[in-house]
């Protein structure tokens, strides 16, 4: 029996041989999405970061199987189409956040999971909710990053529309 769900909004059937395989991997070399990065291997870095259901998950520690009914998003199925940016990835690009890019793919996912359930996050929320690591200390650009995402969005629920 497939293991079938979605991924960037179509739908996925995974052969069941591929039920033990971290979600990194299958999306790596199986889908061809490069965006999700692998870092660490044991869910700490970040790197890896992708959206179950909207909330920020590390694809590395979590298995294809796992994933079976699920709604997946990766940073390449995060804007609406090809012509317009997310709202966290204009923000990015405006603030000039990357310096190497690595970790920005996971960082972007993590930050859209802390607006679509804090619309208006304090400091204190996004430093408690912004765990992925960045090895070039970007941290003071993801900061202001997250809140002009914020501030362009009005305090509207960020969604995978």
């Amino acid at each position: 029996m497939p293991i079938e769900f979605t991924l960037n909004r179509r739908p996925i059937a995974a052969d069941d041989e591929h039920a033990a395989m971290p979600l990194l991997w299958f999306l790596r070399e199986e889908q061809h999405l490069k965006g999700t990065k692998f870092g660490c291997g044991i869910g700490q870095c970040g790197a890896c970061t992708v959206l179950l259901g909207g909330a920020a998950v590390r694809s590395c520690v979590m298995t294809v199987g796992d994933a079976r009914g699920a709604n997946i998003t990766t940073i390449e199925g995060l804007a609406p189409d090809e012509q317009h940016l997310h709202p966290v990835q204009q923000a990015w690009m405006e603030v000039d956040v990357p310096q190497c890019g690595y970790c920005q793919s996971g960082q972007i996912l993590a930050a859209v999971a802390l607006l679509s359930r804090t619309p208006n996050p304090t400091d204190a929320d996004i430093d408690g909710a912004m765990t992925n690591i960045c090895r070039c200390g970007t941290y003071v650009r993801i900061r202001k990053a997250v809140k002009a995402a914020a501030a362009r969005t009005q305090g509207e629920r960020l969604s995978l529309k």
